[in-house]
């Protein structure tokens, strides 16, 4: 299985009143995690767009475990769940660098859909060399 691991460190706009990194921004760094995933395993989303691919989010979860503080190094490490001619499933795992502290985990989970008008497509059909690619990494 292949686990993706992108470094990010929480700028102060990040976190809320009480000094701690804001809930949302959990999401976004999952999105960044899947990116570079993506980016290294197999090809980038601009690539896939532009083969008429896109991810959209059908269903997100995540479990606050520690807060994360303003310049804490964090480690998100991504890998895929699942993955049908259909749908992807990513897993998140956010550990601070320093000590290992799991902060959050979670997933995300999207469709195959076309450019063109929005619809699912089955990908293993139609795009067969992505989906063994990213069957590969699992």
């Amino acid at each position: 299985m292949f686990i993706n691991e992108t470094i990010i460190v929480p700028r102060y706009n990040e976190t809320d009143q009480m000094g701690v990194i804001y809930h949302s921004n959990y999401f976004v760094w999952y999105e960044v995690g899947r990116t570079d995933f993506l980016e290294k395993f197999s090809m980038s989303y601009r690539d896939m767009e532009e083969m008429g691919v896109m991810l959209p989010v059908i269903e997100v979860n995540c479990k606050y475990k520690v807060s994360a503080k303003y310049a804490d190094k964090l480690i998100i490490k991504t890998a895929i769940e699942n993955l049908t001619p259909v749908r992807i499933k990513f897993n998140y795992i956010i550990e601070r660098e320093t000590d290992n502290v799991l902060i959050s985990e979670g997933f995300t989970e999207h469709v195959f859909s076309s450019t063109l008008n929005g619809k699912p497509i089955n990908l293993k059909k139609k795009y067969p060399d992505l989906f063994n690619l990213l069957e590969k990494s699992k």
